[in-house]
């Protein structure tokens, strides 16, 4: 399971140009599944995801995690970021968990995030969806467990 979490000002994703979900400040976390993930895994990267302390204290440090900030995620399912570009100029996607599998650790991950008393804001499993976000910082972290 990959996590690319971007701290952002604001950020919301749209479907048939219908905004789905948004949020303020916080984290857009594009979630990426691999064939053979699991629970273990998703529950281990909601733990990082709720604690890392990248946002700024009063010292202007990266000290404070989402929670301290009363901060809100926007979670995105995105295969694309298990593609495969060894051989060739086209992607294979075959390390990417199938749609019925990765759907149901998606919405675990989601529904644990919750569960640590954060706003969770969501796309749409396999929709075609446009994300847009303002960047703080810029930050961007690439967690995998």
């Amino acid at each position: 399971m990959k996590l690319v979490i971007q701290r952002v000002k604001r950020a919301s994703v749209e479907v048939n140009k219908e905004i789905v979900g948004k949020i303020e400040k916080g984290f857009l976390v594009l979630i990426g599944v691999k064939q053979n993930d699991t629970r273990k895994q998703a529950d281990y990267l909601v733990k990082k995801l709720i604690n890392l302390r990248v946002f700024e204290d009063e010292k202007g440090k990266m000290n404070l995690s989402i929670k301290d900030v009363q901060g809100k995620l926007l979670i995105v399912s995105q295969f694309t970021l298990y593609a495969n570009c060894n051989d060739g100029n086209r992607p294979s996607f075959i390390e990417a968990a199938k749609p019925e599998e990765a759907n149901i650790l998606y919405e675990y991950f989601c529904e644990e995030c919750k569960k640590k008393d954060v706003e969770v804001q969501k796309g749409i499993f396999g929709a075609d969806m446009k994300v847009e976000l303002l960047n703080d910082g810029p930050v961007t972290i690439i967690l995998e467990k």
